[in-house]
């Protein structure tokens, strides 16, 4: 009995990635409405009021923080926002994180101001510091930083000497505007340290120290400076509202979302999630249809992107760039085959997007845009690519060589032959050779005759005895209805070529 299969069922992948594309750049499309609208009335751009950005820095220093604190830098530089201000509330945290935000924090070119709400203990006061002015509120603590181990307990001397050398010498080079700020880490960081001004001592040997907000701003030398403050107030509003004036400021607030945050334990195994994306890509092109395989796929890769994107790493721009080359190659595939350079511009573009999104690239500040990339900013990406690739090299490798004589396998290679559960997308059903179909596990043999139900454009379907298989030509394509006959048994389908009726 001649069945017919839709030509829709071979689209499907396309109009996915199709979709998947059309969304990312949908999501776009308010924010190009809005700096459009921004554009339009042009009083508002004689004196417009100063973009200002607040970035939680809370709980405890991990790399969440770091990945909130570089992205919205760097959008604050994209967006030419002159002014961050960094809301801390803080016990510490890592100091390989600590000098990360440091550094960060260095790179921005415009203000830094630091908003301690509560307090800014250990790494929140190296954090703080990094900043160019520090105000808190009338309850806050800042200090007691010294170095510890992540258990708690005390470093190593040398390396403890080591460590504490090198976070004085850049607290000094981030503190040449206040004059007593490099000796007021110190004092918190060093128990041995002797901290006294004007013969008045701050601190003895043997404690560390910490601040309450009035003594911070206690003044002292001559002329009169505070010691460590800038001023106290009650709120971020009240400081802003006295340094730049009421109403002459806008306010974005930088917070984490629930998905960011579950991305964000996604981000350090991000090189194997896409290495599996891969994999299952990879599977779903060589068995018939589009299933669950595929959409998990497309699913790790997309938690790769958004992983990269809350680091602070990845734009959207990485993921248009991704989603455009599995378009090309969907194409190549499904509407085009033949037409080699999409499919080879289609894997650059993949490729390149995946290394992209794991540069730590910074936005120019500069009036006339430059691109700077160094070696340095590739290597841990390149490795990172390379780890991803071996991952998908390697998960495809064993796919080929295990699946096709796994029970899994087998019911990928014929699941074609089942047929459609809906007989007019089918062109027909028979519920009989639909059972019989799942209790077959034999491919039909060399030298079998059948008909091509979809287009060959290489790949499609072919019915033999009743059942329908995957199938593609060696050369060239063959249309609906002709004649086939077995030539080959791949791993994943039959190789065919135009023969007699059967």
């Amino acid at each position: 009995m001649k069945t017919t299969l839709s030509p829709l069922r071979m689209a499907v992948p396309v109009f996915l990635y199709i979709i998947l594309l059309g969304g990312i750049i949908g999501s776009l499309l308010p924010t190009l409405t809005q700096a459009t609208e921004a554009e339009e009335p042009l009083e508002a751009t004689i004196n417009p009021p100063r973009a200002i950005y607040v970035i939680p820095i809370h709980e405890e220093i991990s790399p969440p923080v770091l990945y909130i604190l570089r992205r919205g830098l760097k959008e604050a530089i994209a967006e030419g926002v002159g002014t961050v201000v960094l809301d801390v509330n803080t016990p510490g945290g890592r100091l390989d994180v600590t000098l990360d935000i440091m550094e960060a924090l260095d790179r921005f070119e415009g203000e830094t101001l630091t908003y301690i709400s509560k307090e800014a203990i250990s790494a929140g006061a190296y954090i703080s510091a990094a900043t160019q002015d520090i105000y808190l509120a009338p309850k806050a603590l800042i200090g007691a930083a010294a170095v510890v181990s992540g258990t708690g307990q005390d470093v190593d001397e040398t390396l403890k000497q080591k460590i504490d050398s090198y976070l004085r010498a850049k607290i000094r080079s981030l503190s040449n505007a206040h004059p007593y700020r490099a000796d007021v880490v110190r004092a918190m960081m060093d128990s041995d340290f002797v901290f006294e001004i004007d013969e008045q001592v701050l601190k003895e040997e043997g404690e560390l120290l910490t601040l309450t907000a009035k003594e911070a701003m206690q003044t002292y030398g001559d002329p009169p400076q505070p010691l460590l403050g800038s001023g106290i107030f009650d709120s971020i509003t009240d400081l802003l509202d006295t340094r730049y004036g009421v109403d002459q400021y806008t306010i974005s607030d930088f917070e984490v979302t629930w998905s960011e945050r579950l991305a964000q334990w996604f981000n350090p195994i991000a090189p194997v999630l896409f290495g599996i994306g891969m994999v299952c890509l990879f599977i779903e092109f060589k068995t018939p249809g589009f299933g669950i395989i595929g959409a998990v796929g497309i699913a790790l890769i997309i938690v790769f992107f958004i992983g990269q994107n809350v680091a602070g790493l990845a734009g959207n721009e990485v993921l248009i760039a991704f989603g455009l080359g599995l378009t090309l190659i969907a194409a190549e595939l499904f509407l085009l085959p033949g037409t080699v350079f999409l499919g080879i511009f289609g894997v650059l573009l993949i490729l390149g997007s995946l290394l992209w999104a794991m540069v730590d690239y910074w936005p120019s500040q500069e009036e006339l845009p430059t691109f700077n990339l160094s070696l340095e900013m590739l290597i841990g990406p390149l490795a990172q690519l390379g780890l991803g690739l071996a991952v998908a090299l390697g998960g495809s490798l064993l796919v080929l060589r295990f699946l096709p004589q796994s029970r899994f396998g087998r019911q990928l290679i014929l699941k074609g032959a089942i047929g459609s559960p809906d007989p007019v997308a089918a062109g027909g059903g028979n519920t009989a050779l639909s059972k019989s179909t799942l209790s077959s596990k034999k491919l039909p043999a060399i030298g079998s005759k059948g008909i091509a139900v979809t287009d060959l454009h290489p790949s499609g379907e072919v019915e033999i005895d009743g059942r329908r298989y995957q199938a593609s030509v060696a050369l060239g394509t063959l249309p609906r209805g002709t004649s086939i006959v077995v030539t080959e048994q791949r791993q994943f389908h039959l190789l065919v070529e135009k023969g007699t009726a059967p």
